[in-house]
């Protein structure tokens, strides 16, 4: 741990770095996660709704915890920067991907679910549905160390990144959906940023490849690491700054 926390003091820029892409990524994937829960309390009881993802943010919590203890064993896996960076090239791919005029939301239909088939007959609709969210929240939550362990084999910031993803489920995810209601365009920008991150971790293979290579050094460097620091903060302050100078983007109205 001490050597961990040494490693960011050398480099606080680049921890900086990495705890700003993983506040983004966690962002995203809590505003996907909480539409998909929200679906499913849809068919309770208005008074049960709540309570029902009370209980989703505790299993949220619980299951993150337990996906912390194989962090430390994830983290020797060289492939994963790769794959991390596959699977946010594919969340970019979902969301620039044309979409037919009359495709309907995603919605979860809990019926195909065995486990909400077996639990509605022993414990009734509220906690066959408890069942489904939790199984859901352990879904997401290998999703949440996946992503933060392909950034880092660095402890200290995997663990602030596994509670960036906690705390992005209850308040970053609100903020950020009240931000890009105001500023739709930032939602594009977002999308592009996790495009860039995934491209720069699919080149982890060059760097593992050919680490004495001229373009293996650059990509493991500092400045590579600044310079996409800097890259990925112009792509929301740019137009953020033009938006409000010129409205070009076009923001939102307030009502």
């Amino acid at each position: 741990m001490s050597a961990d926390l040494q490693q960011i003091l050398d480099n606080p820029l680049a921890a900086l770095a990495i705890l700003g892409n993983l506040i983004l990524i966690e962002s995203l994937l809590s505003v996907d996660n909480a539409a998909v829960l929200a679906t499913m309390v849809g068919d309770l009881p208005k008074e049960q709704r709540q309570k029902a993802l009370r209980y989703g943010i505790i299993g949220a919590y619980v299951f993150r915890g337990l996906c912390l203890l194989f962090a430390s064993f994830l983290i020797q896996f060289w492939f994963l920067k790769p794959l991390g960076g596959l699977y946010l090239l594919y969340l970019a791919y979902e969301h620039f991907k044309p979409k037919r005029k009359n495709e309907e939301e995603e919605v979860v239909e809990k019926e195909k679910s065995w486990l909400y088939r077996r639990t509605l007959g022993l414990a009734g609709q509220f906690w066959a549905t408890v069942a489904l969210i939790e199984l859901m929240d352990l879904a997401f939550s290998i999703d949440n160390v996946f992503a933060v362990v392909a950034f880092t084999d660095n402890m200290i910031l995997i663990c602030a990144g596994v509670f960036i993803g906690i705390l992005a489920m209850r308040l970053v995810a609100q903020a950020f959906v009240l931000l890009m209601a105001k500023y739709p365009f930032l939602e594009t920008a977002a999308f592009l940023v996790i495009a860039v991150l995934g491209l720069k971790l699919m080149l982890a293979l060059v760097s593992h490849f050919y680490p004495e290579s001229a373009f293996g050094r650059l990509l493991e460097s500092e400045a590579a690491d600044a310079g996409l620091t800097v890259l990925t903060v112009a792509m929301f302050l740019v137009p953020w700054a033009t938006s409000l100078l010129f409205n070009i983007p076009e923001r939102r109205a307030s009502r």
